[in-house]
């Protein structure tokens, strides 16, 4: 399999995390507004899924380190495979919260709150388990990294017409999202083998543990998911006989397209992983609440109207995020 074995090359993987996991978000904007989240959410997991395995068979299965994809699986433990899978389910349960409470309470209250949360706990968690890197400055880019998101928080109350939304549901769900967030890629690191070129016989390697953390999200979708499509948070009710009827081409390709994109985000963290450690891998790529700040500010321009004093908090909020990124990055190199 292609793995690789410089920390500079897994700090450029890692931003390429944060680019995809801050940038999925974007597909679900194109699809009209007749197509539900959850119709949307079945077909970003498809591609996650499809992704996982196209990556499993070609980058896992070429190259001659470790072990190939099929060979890794036909091998691995059975507490090995399920570590991954409910990472899996954990992961999928969190994203399908934090939607419902952008959806209840808004981007100014759900993203710092469950974003924010899930940052700090993932860290945690996953340097407690694998110390790589230096303590102090890993902890304090965090730190710098979550001041940002508060800042972004600001931001967005400040010109979010829906500001008031400041409902308890929301608040609970955003904080029941980013607990779920925190922990689900220990599930993951703990499937995995510490060392890819020549991995521990019964663990798994980054293209596996993706393959089967993507099933976890797939069977646990018709859970987690029908759940939220028969007793949403808002809205109205979703009927599965909606996904043939109202879709086409173009929508499924939408949700598609946000799946790959979100996958590749996850399995260059993983892959990442092994050089940067798994604390800083899922602290740099959970920097991509800033990423869809980016988003908002230069692309979608939802911050145009905003008045002279909420883009000194936007440069702010920038100068905060790029200074933490850089300390995380620097915790390993010290």
């Amino acid at each position: 399999m292609i793995i690789i074995e410089s920390f500079e090359v897994a700090v450029v993987l890692l931003f390429v995390t944060m680019l995809c996991w801050g940038s999925w978000a974007n597909t679900q904007k194109l699809a009209t507004k007749t197509w539900p989240f959850q119709l949307f959410y079945w077909d970003y997991v498809i591609g996650i899924v499809l992704c996982s395995l196209v990556l499993g068979f070609t980058l896992g299965s070429f190259g001659e380190g470790g072990r190939s994809f099929t060979e890794d699986l036909l091998q691995a433990e059975h507490n090995v495979l399920l570590a991954a899978f409910i990472g899996g389910v954990v992961f999928n349960l969190a994203n399908i919260l934090l939607v419902a409470a952008i959806d209840i309470a808004g981007m100014a209250v759900a993203f710092p709150i469950g974003i924010g949360l899930a940052l700090v706990i993932g860290v945690v968690v996953n340097y407690i388990k694998y110390p790589v890197g230096d303590p102090f400055m890993l902890f304090i880019g965090v730190l710098l990294v979550v001041v940002a998101i508060v800042l972004d928080a600001k931001v967005y109350r400040s010109i979010s017409k829906g500001a008031s939304k400041f409902s308890t549901k929301g608040i609970v769900l955003s904080l029941a999202a980013g607990v779920l967030m925190g922990f689900f890629y220990r599930f993951v690191a703990d499937s995995m083998s510490p060392n890819f070129s020549t991995p521990e016989v019964g663990k798994l390697t980054p293209y596996s543990a993706f393959f089967i953390f993507s099933i976890g999200i797939l069977i646990s979708n018709f859970l987690w998911n029908s759940i939220a499509m028969a007793k949403p948070f808002s809205g109205k009710p979703v009927a599965y006989k909606e996904y043939f009827s109202k879709g086409n081409l173009k929508l499924h390709s939408i949700g598609w397209l946000g799946g790959i994109i979100w996958a590749i985000g996850m399995s260059l963290s993983l892959i990442a992983s092994e050089q940067a450690g798994f604390a800083i891998s899922y602290g740099l790529g959970q920097g991509a609440t800033m990423v869809a700040a980016i988003w908002g500010v230069f692309v979608w321009k939802e911050f145009a109207e905003a008045s002279s004093k909420t883009k000194k908090y936007i440069n702010l909020m920038f100068a905060f995020f790029i200074v933490g990124l850089v300390l995380i990055i620097y915790a390993r190199i010290k």
